[in-house]
């Protein structure tokens, strides 16, 4: 198998059937990111935050190293989705399509039961201390993880983790279909990528929306919410990628 190529093919990951799949994982990160700042004022699917902390708190180098930290799990949870996916194609073995996401799931169930267990300290009354950031940094990981197997599998079409691009691919999309002329074959695509980004945007919202409402009550354990919806979908795109391997084979 070639690590090149990507495990699903552009037409596949713009399909409306699979929609779900990339709704179902904006969601859970939307939820993530609000748990997250309910529980400690901080962002965290995301890195742009983190980023501008490491330069902000140049002052402190405590905060400084901590916010470091937390961006460098995000680059190794990146990192171990490559050598669980493109990293075993390039030794010739099957890529090991759901355990990225089956580990994301496993480390939001760990934050949430850490944190009932008041590893993190009290839910919501506390800011950038060391409890915060172990959480961070537990959410940082799962969060690159999720972000970087869902970008190779679908050939770096898709993201779920931060809405930016999303947005920015979004209002390329509908420049292109209301320019009278573009024609039919690019309108076309930019009606797919329309319903693609736009869908995930109004779940992230949604994801958040949800966390956010079920945190005044659940606390640590929202993050059971973002878990659950990740380990569905970790079984709906394994299935997809074996489905699309053999529809592949089968000429």
């Amino acid at each position: 198998m070639n690590a090149q190529v990507p495990l699903l093919p552009p037409a596949t990951v713009h399909d409306r059937r699979n929609l779900p799949l990339w709704v179902t994982l904006a969601f859970s990160a939307g939820a993530v990111n609000a748990a997250a700042l309910a529980a400690c004022q901080r962002f965290v699917s995301h890195v742009t935050g983190t980023v501008t902390r490491v330069g902000a708190d140049y002052g402190s180098a405590y905060l400084l190293l901590d916010y470091a930290a937390v961006l460098a799990a995000f680059v190794v949870g990146a990192m171990s989705s490559f050598w669980m996916l493109d990293g075993r194609r390039l030794r010739g073995k099957a890529p090991l399509v759901g355990l990225p996401l089956v580990l994301v799931a496993a480390l939001l169930v760990a934050v949430a039961v850490l944190g009932r267990l008041d590893a993190f300290g009290p839910f919501g009354k506390t800011v950038e201390t060391p409890g915060d950031f172990v959480m961070l940094g537990l959410l940082a990981f799962a969060m690159g993880l999720q972000n970087a197997s869902v970008a190779s599998t679908s050939g770096m079409i898709v993201r779920t983790t931060h809405m930016t691009g999303p947005l920015t691919d979004l209002s390329i999309a509908l420049g292109a279909y209301l320019s009278s002329a573009a024609p039919a074959e690019l309108r076309r695509r930019a009606r797919a990528g329309i319903v693609l980004r736009g869908s995930k945007i109004l779940a992230f919202i949604a994801g958040a929306l949800v966390a956010t409402l079920a945190a005044s009550r659940l606390e640590y354990l929202t993050f059971f919410i973002p878990a659950g919806f990740v380990a569905v979908a970790a079984h709906i795109l394994s299935g997809v990628v074996e489905y699309e391997g053999q529809a592949v084979a089968a000429g």
